[in-house]
């Protein structure tokens, strides 16, 4: 039976491995897998697999994944999340969400520049950290949205974000650019355009085949709105029929 884990935000796969061998001492000597990564801002459910479960990994990388993400409106990263740098931001005014039904179904999506997809023996994340991607064509997979929910809309003091963005980025280890992309972030929230106003953040439920991007997801949304969007948390809930407890 799988070992159902709560990845922490700034936790990699390989760091939640090790904290179960930690919590679970019997199990520190049996080989472990994880079933389907998830990104270091995103939290959640990580389906590992011990012992002889390893070698069935493949059975368990198809299954359908459910997600809870919080979207930030007006700013668009490179990476499509806090993690990334700010490409480009905007006031969004009279603010109204996408439709939503026209993004469930099958379709082409395109692996976000800051991904492990390998191309030309090199993962994309490096092409796009040396500034090369225009010398190569990012590929894409086809991908199928089951279901996605608008679970809420709010405004959100600018400070509030602000702190969040920070505590988060804050539990980030690696090399990340993070003291760039918090330097960002910083001017950003002191610019006059923010300062002493409310942001619009959305909450969504998206249920998704394996192998779907939810920051690729909240980029093409941000495109239709005209105002840009980014991944502000990310916490999967649902793999298969296992749950978080």
């Amino acid at each position: 039976m799988p070992v159902v884990m709560n990845k922490k935000v700034g936790e990699t796969p390989l760091a939640c491995l090790d904290r179960l061998r930690l919590e679970k001492p019997e199990l520190a000597g049996e080989p472990m897998t994880y079933a389907g990564r998830l990104d270091p801002m995103a939290d959640g459910l990580l389906l590992v697999l011990v012992g002889e479960e390893c070698k069935h990994r493949e059975d368990f990388l198809g299954l359908d994944k459910e997600y809870i993400t919080e979207i930030l409106w007006g700013v668009a990263t490179d990476t499509y999340d806090i993690l990334g740098k700010i490409i480009d931001q905007k006031t969004v005014q009279e603010f109204k969400i996408p439709d939503l039904q026209k993004f469930v179904g099958k379709h082409q999506q395109k692996f976000p520049p800051y991904s492990s997809k390998p191309v030309n023996g090199k993962p994309l994340h490096e092409w796009a950290r040396e500034d090369r991607l225009a010398e190569i064509e990012i590929p894409s997979k086809e991908i199928e949205i089951k279901s996605i929910e608008l679970l809420e809309t709010r405004q959100v003091p600018v400070n509030e974000i602000a702190t969040e963005i920070t505590q988060r980025l804050f539990l980030i280890k690696g090399d990340f650019r993070q003291n760039e992309i918090k330097g960002l972030w910083n001017e950003y929230f002191g610019s006059t355009a923010t300062l002493g106003s409310n942001l619009t953040i959305s909450k969504l439920s998206i249920r998704c085949s394996t192998g779907t991007y939810i920051r690729g997801l909240v980029q093409e949304l941000g495109q239709a709105t005209g105002f840009g969007a980014t991944v502000l948390s990310l916490r999967r809930t649902k793999v298969g029929d296992y749950n978080l407890i």
